[in-house]
């Protein structure tokens, strides 16, 4: 039930929610329960915006589509923007000259909140993390959900659902992103986990320092009795220490140094807190490769000791956990080749260290949407444990001069996922992986990462149906 207290937050206002995607129809649902009047406006025209506003219109809110920054924010009293809107965007900076306040849906969901919230957030493993970390919970008798920037379709659900249904017995692991963060106030997560920062969302940001400053968000409202759990060896995770106010718990595959810490102690994940050393599973009983889903499990497991898991229970759910749909994913194994679809890397370093993970002769395909991000350090990797190198749309002139500078001449290219997979399947070996890795954003031709990975599951099982593998 709604309390009078969470309503009077936001009844009888005027909100502009902009954008009538996932996170937009979801706003504007709950906004209008809480007794607020809604304007849902997009940029885009009724046929563009498809069964979308269809959706919207069933709401019961006010519905404008091709509305101009005008309609959009005519007597608004707050806007709750869509994630993919630029801070710079016109819209926006209108409302901000105007002085209307401008919130992200994740503070929304922060100040109806009645279960604590246990934040995500970083470059790469995110999704990963927090859906790990719910498991650690559940295991150890939690109500826990997951939600926020979800990457899995079968779990995505906005924060600002999860905050309406989750009563105060509950827990909401939360996955965070860079572009949610622009517009916070008082967020402030019981738990903030910062998996990692590397160079990424430039074409968003503009510099990797206002990149991490969006990440340090997450921490700034944090008061000395919440967490902050923080990569150890990662530079940018150790600059946002300085500013953090709540305990710092820190994680590191190889070193055990400070009061509050995980790490692998002797083979097996192990967190200290409070005095208490907790030994948790071996890391060879993980389901997961890589030493990037060893830090994933150590920031996971520290998150969960902390809120108050099991550790037992944590063990449990650190043997079982298999993972998420298109990280490194086995689609196949078909005559001695390993198949995998891991359609959500997209950035350099992801890349890299699947690369070193995976510890086989790869056949790489890799291509997409450029982010602005700098492939010069692909191309070592590429040189070392890449046995040839497929490469495809808008990015695909870049990756194959990265390779060039390395001197890796190995490359070809696709016109499309059917292609690719073609062309990699002719030239693996036995004891080879053919990895879909494309280290660039999808949207350049698919609708997202998803669809890029279900056409690469697609292409594969179409070659073994023909008996071409």
């Amino acid at each position: 039930m709604v309390t009078m207290m969470r309503t009077g937050q936001f009844a009888g206002k005027t909100i502009a929610v902009l954008g009538m995607g996932r996170t937009g129809l979801a706003c504007s649902d709950t906004l209008q329960r809480l007794g607020a009047r809604v304007i849902l406006s997009d940029d885009a025209d009724a046929e563009r915006l498809g069964d979308r506003l269809q959706r919207a219109e069933d709401l019961g809110v006010t519905v404008r589509p091709a509305a101009s920054i005008e309609q959009a924010l005519e007597g608004a009293s707050l806007v709750v923007p869509s994630p993919g809107i630029r801070a710079d965007a016109p819209i926006l900076q209108a409302a901000v000259r105007a002085g209307i306040p401008v919130l992200s849906e994740i503070e929304i969901a922060y100040r109806i909140a009645r279960a604590p919230i246990l934040a995500v957030t970083g470059t790469n493993g995110k999704s990963t993390t927090a859906v790990w970390l719910t498991e650690m919970l559940k295991e150890s008798g939690f109500r826990a959900v997951v939600a926020g920037n979800i990457s899995a379709d079968a779990l995505k659900r906005t924060l600002i659902e999860a905050a309406e249904e989750m009563d105060e017995e509950g827990a909401i692991v939360a996955e965070v992103s860079s572009f949610q963060l622009e517009w916070v106030e008082r967020f402030r997560p019981k738990i903030g986990i910062l998996t990692n920062i590397t160079r990424d969302h430039l074409d968003r940001h503009g510099s990797i320092e206002v990149y991490r400053a969006c990440k340090a968000r997450l921490f700034a409202a944090q008061r000395p009795d919440d967490f902050a759990i923080l990569n150890a060896v990662n530079a940018p995770s150790r600059l946002i220490a300085d500013s953090v106010r709540s305990r710092v718990v820190w994680f590191d595959r190889g070193h055990c140094g400070h009061p509050d810490w995980a790490c692998v102690r002797e083979g097996r994940i192990a967190v200290r807190l409070d005095g208490t050393e907790h030994i948790l599973a071996r890391t060879d009983e993980l389901r997961l490769l890589g030493d990037m889903n060893v830090e994933n499990a150590l920031c996971a497991s520290a998150a969960a000791i902390a809120f108050g898991a099991d550790p037992d229970a944590v063990t449990e759910a650190l043997r079982t956990f298999e993972g998420l749909p298109h990280r490194m994913e086995l689609v196949a194994e078909v005559g001695g080749v390993a198949y995998i679809n891991s359609s959500m890397t997209t950035n350099v370093a992801a890349a890299v260290r699947e690369l070193e993970a995976l510890k086989r002769p790869v056949i790489l395909i890799a291509g997409g949407y450029d982010k602005g991000e700098d492939f010069q350090p692909l191309g070592a990797a590429i040189k070392r444990y890449v046995a040839h190198l497929v490469v495809m749309g808008r990015a695909a002139s870049l990756l194959e001069t990265a390779a060039w500078n390395a001197d890796f001449n190995d490359v070809s290219r696709a016109s499309d996922m059917a292609d690719a997979v073609t062309q990699a399947a002719r030239r693996a070996r036995p004891g080879d992986a053919v990895m879909l890795a494309p280290v660039c954003a999808s949207y350049d031709m698919y609708a997202n990462f998803e669809e890029r990975g279900q056409a690469f599951r697609d292409a594969v099982r179409g070659l073994m149906e023909a008996g071409a593998i």
